[in-house]
């Protein structure tokens, strides 16, 4: 059974540097995702340390907030059915090299860290992570 969901995706500073921001909504857009909401910001480290707060006890913790940090990113609310199992699959392995043919990462990921997009990956997170971004 279908069930509508909203998730939060973002694209990342290595994406929106090289203009793929138009190619990757559309992406989601062509993959059946709504885009409900959609902004361009940029974090400070200290909010991309809050929002990164689930890994700040693992070792990428301090680059990974200083990546998000580095560059403007564009935040945005999917919505679908079963949207974050799907935005999980079209985004693919975190890793690059590792990902699915046809994958957001295969196609525009550079590297583990700079990988272009994140997505959230619970209906729990999804909700955190949207109101981070989004507190209407």
């Amino acid at each position: 059974m279908n069930k509508i969901e909203q998730t939060l995706s973002i694209i990342k500073p290595d994406a929106v540097e090289r203009n793929l921001t138009d190619e990757i909504k559309n992406f989601f857009i062509n993959n059946k995702l709504k885009i409900k909401d959609s902004k361009k910001i940029h974090v400070t480290k200290d909010e991309a340390a809050e929002f990164y707060r689930v890994h700040q006890t693992k070792p990428f913790y301090n680059d990974l907030c200083s990546y998000l940090s580095s560059g403007p990113i564009v935040v945005m609310i999917l919505e679908g059915d079963n949207a974050i199992l799907l935005n999980r699959k079209l985004m693919g392995a975190t890793d690059p090299k590792n990902a699915e043919e046809n994958t957001i990462r295969k196609k525009y990921g550079i590297s583990i860290d700079k990988n272009s997009v994140h997505g959230s990956d619970s209906i729990d997170n999804a909700k955190k992570e949207i109101k981070f971004f989004f507190k209407n």
